[in-house]
Formats: structure tokens, C-alpha cells, sequence
């Protein structure tokens, strides 16, 4: 049996753009990525903290340094600039890999700085 976990985690991450005129996802700064250990493409699951609304996607890579969080296509529906989110990366494990393991987590301020990395 395989156990689904949280395995990264960027938290209360600002939301700087929209575009609807896109096939869909979200995108997200290289550098947030790197430190969350988010592929491009990977599944993620992203809660909106101001609106309370939920939705699932995908990742694309946005311009490392830019601080971007970009609400694309459909998912541009979900929120607005200057929302709070919190995007979680969940993986299967294995009940020996599962136990004792912490996710890595991106802490980021208001303007997507980078404030910590930490496992929970």
C-alpha cells in the first residue's frame, strides 16, 4: 500500500498576475520552485487563503527572480492579484519511506520573499 503525503509546500504565496488567454495552470518563479522541489508540470493543489477557494493544476516554470505567481487560463478565475495562497505538492510513499518524512516548505512574505525553508 502507498501512503499520498504533502511533500512541498510553498505557503502564503501572493498572487502578482493573471492571464486568462492560456490554456491553464500556474506560474511559478524558478526559484520557488527549485526551493520547493516543484517540478515543471508536476500536479499541484493550490488553496486561495483570501477567497477560501480550491483548485488543482498544473506548474510551468515562470522567470527565476521574478517573483511571479500567475494564475493562468481557467485557474486565472480563482483568484486576484495580492490574494494569499498556499500550494501543495503531494507524492505517493512507500509506509517505510512515509514514516518520520517532513515536506519541504517555502515560507514567502507579501512581496515573495523568500522568509524561510523548513521541513514541518
Amino acid at each position: 500500500m502507498l501512503h499520498t503525503l504533502c511533500r512541498a509546500k510553498l505557503s502564503r504565496a501572493t498572487i502578482t498576475a493573471q492571464n486568462p488567454n492560456y490554456e491553464g495552470s500556474i506560474a511559478i518563479d524558478e526559484d520557488f520552485m527549485d526551493a520547493a522541489g516543484i517540478l515543471p508540470f508536476e500536479r499541484i493543489l493550490v488553496g486561495n487563503i483570501t477567497s477560501g477557494k480550491r483548485f488543482e493544476t498544473y506548474v510551468i516554470p515562470a522567470p527565476r527572480g521574478s517573483k511571479t505567481i500567475s494564475l493562468q487560463g481557467g485557474t486565472a478565475h480563482y483568484g486576484l492579484p495580492g490574494d494569499r495562497i498556499i500550494g501543495m505538492i503531494f507524492g505517493l510513499f512507500t509506509p517505510e519511506e512515509a514514516k518520520g518524512f517532513k515536506p519541504k516548505v517555502v515560507k514567502l512574505d507579501e512581496k515573495n520573499n523568500i522568509v524561510g525553508t523548513s521541513p514541518v
